[in-house]
């Protein structure tokens, strides 16, 4: 995919080196939502088969947590296979609607920082690949200038999920 019609995100790989910082702006404003709404509107899913905005909240915390380990995992191995990250499993296995939405926007801000960190430190490794689930069936081999952009439509893109449900 090139670009997303849904939140209208072009991917350009040539953005990458500053994925780091727009990753922590969009993360930001997630974990303001989770602060300015009362809690059981974070939990209600508006319609069977979308996600609430607390749920929304979680997956994204785990997107950049396990996207810094993918990133990490391709600086010191030649070509990794990524696993998937089971994120559908991750809403029941975690518990995302029933976690503390002040928790879950702290834990946003930090997986932001952890991961913008691993990003500012690439260097010359930008163009170290591994082997990506997405879009599947199969992997396909990705830059890590490709994972960096591809983690900021993560968070556009949610972070348009959750503009939509709380206005």
């Amino acid at each position: 995919m090139d670009h997303c019609p849904e939140c209208d995100f072009t991917y350009d790989e040539d953005d990458a080196p500053a994925a780091a910082r727009t990753v922590r702006d969009g993360v930001a404003e997630v974990a303001a939502i989770l602060l300015a709404h009362r809690i059981g509107d974070l939990r209600t899913r508006p319609r069977p088969g979308v996600w609430s905005p607390l749920e929304y909240g979680c997956h994204v915390r785990d997107v950049l947590l396990v996207q810094r380990e993918r990133v990490l995992t391709a600086r010191r191995t030649a070509r990794p296979v990524c696993a998937p990250m089971g994120r559908d499993e991750r809403v029941e296995h975690d518990g995302y609607a029933e976690q503390d939405p002040g928790d879950v926007a702290r834990q946003l801000l930090d997986a932001a920082r952890l991961f913008g960190n691993v990003l500012d430190r690439l260097g010359p490794d930008w163009e170290r690949t591994l082997l990506y689930p997405y879009p599947g069936p199969e992997p396909r081999e990705r830059s890590l200038r490709w994972v960096a952009v591809h983690t900021v439509h993560e968070v556009r893109h949610h972070l348009f999920d959750l503009r939509r449900q709380v206005g």
